[in-house]
């Protein structure tokens, strides 16, 4: 590949791996040595001597507890630079209803949909049709790496439609050293030991199986994901002749009219799971009801005509705004805390505007949030929070 071509995709990766990322120590030390890092990393992927650095390690308590591997900044511009060259090959493949992490879809687009597909299957409600949710027990830590990396490969037999002219031994090059990266080796733990306590192994690489996992977080392993599992979806669609079907990650529905139907592809699907993709269904999450009980999907709950934002979501807003409000309580915030609660509190009201949730937001923000008004305020009815600009200056605080 042309060297200069290299170096000018290896920049527009770097300013998509920096967003949202400006503020850590990995990425300001990478900027301060911007130039160097990306011709460092040029040279690395021309002559094939690029390796992966250490991952650092930690669990997540929110939205739910999980096991993170953070990949080195200087291989998230590797990653980004590795799915600006294969994703367009692989968006043209995917079918419309898989929702996570694409371009103009993700968890509101996935709840419309089921929604939709149940008004439409029961004819406005007007006839009988039933749910079926599943869910995959330890995806992440259960993708089987040969597996995928066959799977990647037939799905970019058409080298001819990857963007940029990118070469194809480079771009399976830079697969390979992604996908086989085993990231528990030399990797730094942050946080306690007792932070996994009440993690179960399905969901920690440290009991995968040799081989098999790929890590949370990663801009490819959430591509990956899709990849794993679209064979999966096309069996769905066309073998078992579901119309009325959607995934997100390891979340999916099926909508059909027939209660007895949907039993027979359960099986059908615990099957293929289990031989194609050595892949387990979680046998505490089938769900199987009638459309009028409602479904829990993405952080909701559909009902007839009807949205409602689900318990964990309410309590996780409930735990933003409180954490706010201690952490204003105890100390001095800087203009950077100022921006990320906005973020924070402004993210969580921008996923609530879509559900009825008007006496929810007046309970907490008027009942729980008292120190938040000293910085800034609520508008839209209480769905959007602004910061006071003169606190946006370091010198007033």
């Amino acid at each position: 590949m042309d060297r200069q071509q290299l170096l000018e995709d290896l920049l527009y990766a770097y300013y998509a791996a920096r967003k949202h990322k400006r503020n850590t120590i990995n990425q300001l030390r990478f900027e301060f040595k911007q130039e160097e890092e990306i011709i460092s990393l040029c040279d690395e992927i021309l002559t094939r001597t690029y390796t992966l650095r250490p991952s650092i390690c930690f669990v997540i308590d929110q939205p739910v507890k999980r096991e993170v591997f953070a990949a080195d900044f200087r291989d998230r511009v590797v990653h980004h630079l590795l799915f600006n060259y294969i994703n367009p090959v692989f968006e043209r493949s995917f079918i419309n209803d898989s929702y996570s992490c694409r371009e103009e879809k993700g968890t509101l687009y996935g709840i419309n949909r089921i929604n939709g597909f149940i008004k439409e299957c029961s004819e406005n409600y007007t006839r009988d049709c039933y749910v079926l949710k599943l869910d995959i027990q330890g995806y992440f830590m259960n993708i089987d790496k040969n597996i995928l990396l066959d799977k990647i490969d037939k799905m970019l037999l058409c080298r001819g439609d990857i963007a940029c002219n990118a070469p194809a031994d480079m771009v399976d090059y830079l697969i390979h050293e992604i996908v086989l990266n085993d990231p528990r080796q030399n990797c730094i733990i942050k946080g306690k030991r007792s932070d996994w306590d009440c993690l179960p192994p399905s969901k920690s690489l440290f009991h995968s199986l040799e081989n098999c996992g790929l890590p949370i977080g990663n801009l490819t392993s959430q591509l990956f994901s899709n990849v794993y599992l679209h064979y999966f979806d096309c069996f769905v669609k066309n073998d078992l002749e579901i119309k009325y079907y959607g995934r997100y990650v390891d979340d999916f529905v099926l909508v059909h009219t027939d209660k007895a139907f949907l039993l027979s592809a359960k099986e059908e699907i615990r099957q293929y799971l289990s031989k194609e993709c050595h892949l387990t269904l979680h046998p505490k999450k089938i769900y199987l009801q009638h459309y009028t009980k409602g479904i829990k999907f993405l952080g909701a709950i559909i009902k007839p005509n009807r949205l409602y934002i689900d318990n964990r979501a309410k309590h996780n807003f409930y735990l933003c705004v409180k954490g706010w409000e201690q952490f204003l309580a105890s100390h001095s915030p800087q203009k950077n805390d100022i921006l990320q609660m906005r973020s924070s509190l402004n993210s969580y009201l921008g996923l609530m505007r879509h559900f009825k949730t008007c006496n929810i937001r007046r309970k907490v923000l008027l009942g729980e949030a008292h120190l938040l008004f000293r910085y800034g305020y609520f508008t839209d009815k209480l769905l959007k929070y602004k910061v006071v600009k003169t606190y946006l200056n370091p010198k007033n605080l």
